[in-house]
């Protein structure tokens, strides 16, 4: 078999234009490189369906690659909602730093009872100087919420959980089997994911990228999450080309209908932490026996095995357990944590994502068996910290009124531009058939 477990060399496909986002890693390639893996994924599956004579020439727009990994959509006369809470951020306890991540309400709390505060910043900021930032860590986790302290690379490397990352493959393909594909008689080389049925139960961030990018191609993505939920900073950037819709799946009403939306998905991609499945009663035997035939994706945040497996977690949180942001720090020559220009562990792991959907598929219209697959933005960190940076001395990489569509987006929101595609392999191009919608606004059926 040939399933995806790497990046594709860079003298397998064709780049154009140039500029870098500075950091001290080497974002801007891993930018390129993961759309890179995304159209030669698609372009081998394109071969194997008979969608095109032979594999076609996968060229990346390296600009548009680094743009992509930040906000692809411009409003129009309005302002995207921020993305962070106003307790979020990097604070100095007793002997480091720590970040809270506090933008769903739940985790929030959890910090503000740890420290016995209320929730404005100067008060949380004071509260937390008292505290050593491996037992505030600490106590926040077991109080339900998230946060992270600012390690060394060398520290995370020597951390239970870095070691145990570190032994993980990048992309992780378990449990092999056969599938029969079905029939898609819309599939065209112009959009050869035309009808695939794509089950989507994934959140902030990597998930969503994923998804978005299987709909550029064509895919019918349906995304399901609870009643009322919203992620107000980034859903009119990555629910482009989606329909979404609630569902309870804390009720039987709503956890036997998402059963039979599975049942009739040919790929399922959700970003439950280990066993969380289980739990909602959808076990790897009850999702064999509803959809036999499906290709499975998922992600954690801290990897699969290891003491911090089914630890909540998010992209800057990683950062900052990784070493990443003590690296930029040092880097920057900084007082405080510099993270990445951009949420690059989310957008390249949700990047690889879909190009192991694709991979499956093409395994699978080959007459080939296929596995799941598991990724987690630690092990997306591990790749970036060894990946080699040449795009030192260009141009910084920011956005203008040139890289964006001439065509107008009615979002759910407002009027507002979309980058250009980023990703060409042939004649195919990335393009959305839907505009990107609030949560909730569609039915949780199947077109």
């Amino acid at each position: 078999m040939s399933l995806l477990s790497s990046l594709p060399a860079a003298n397998s496909y064709r780049t154009t234009g140039e500029g870098t986002l500075p950091s001290a890693f080497a974002v801007s390639e891993l930018a390129t490189a993961s759309f890179a893996a995304v159209g030669q994924e698609l372009a081998r599956y394109m071969a194997a369906a008979n969608l095109s004579p032979t594999a076609p020439e996968v060229t990346v727009d390296h600009r548009l690659a680094s743009l992509w990994y930040h906000y692809s959509f411009k409003p129009d006369g309005w302002e995207m909602p921020s993305l962070w809470d106003a307790i979020a951020g990097d604070y100095r306890a007793s002997d480091g730093w720590i970040r809270l991540h506090t933008n769903l309400p739940h985790h929030r709390a959890a910090a503000l009872k740890v420290l016995g505060t209320q929730a404005d910043r100067e008060a949380v900021s004071q509260a937390l100087r008292s505290w050593a930032i491996a037992d505030l860590e600490s106590a926040v986790v077991a109080e339900g919420g998230v946060a992270a302290a600012m390690r060394s690379r060398a520290e995370w490397l020597d951390h239970p959980q870095g070691r145990a990352v570190s032994r993980d493959p990048l992309i992780s393909w378990q449990n092999p089997r056969r599938i029969t594909l079905r029939d898609r008689p819309a599939a065209t080389a112009e959009r050869p994911l035309a009808g695939l049925r794509v089950l989507d139960l994934t959140r902030v961030l990597a998930g969503p990228v994923s998804t978005r990018t299987l709909a550029g191609f064509g895919a019918d993505v349906l995304r399901i999450d609870p009643p009322g939920w919203d992620e107000p900073g980034v859903i009119p950037d990555i629910s482009l080309g989606k329909r979404c819709a609630y569902l309870d799946l804390k009720s039987t009403e709503g956890l036997t209908h998402l059963q039979d939306l599975l049942s009739q998905a040919d790929v399922f991609i959700h970003g439950y932490r280990p066993d969380a499945l289980e739990a909602l009663g959808l076990s790897k035997a009850k999702r064999d026996e509803l959809a036999p035939n499906r290709v499975e994706v998922t992600l954690d945040a801290y990897g699969w095995q290891g003491p911090w497996a089914t630890r909540r977690g998010f992209d800057s949180l990683v950062q900052m357990s990784a070493g990443i942001a003590h690296a930029g720090m040092e880097w920057a020559n900084a007082e405080k944590p510099t993270p990445l220009p951009v949420q690059a562990l989310d957008h390249a792991t949700g990047y690889l994502m879909a190009a192991a959907v694709l991979s499956a598929l093409a395994e699978a219209a080959s007459g080939n068996s296929i596995m799941h697959a598991h990724l987690s933005l630690a092990r997306t960190a591990e790749l970036l910290a060894i990946l080699g940076k040449t795009d030192t001395g260009q141009d910084a990489i920011t956005a203008n009124q040139s890289d964006y569509s001439e065509k107008t987006e009615q979002s759910g929101w407002g009027l507002g531009h979309r980058l250009k595609s980023a990703l060409t392999i042939g004649q195919t191009v990335m393009r959305w058939d839907l505009p990107a919608p609030q949560l909730g606004t569609s039915e949780p059926t199947w077109p």
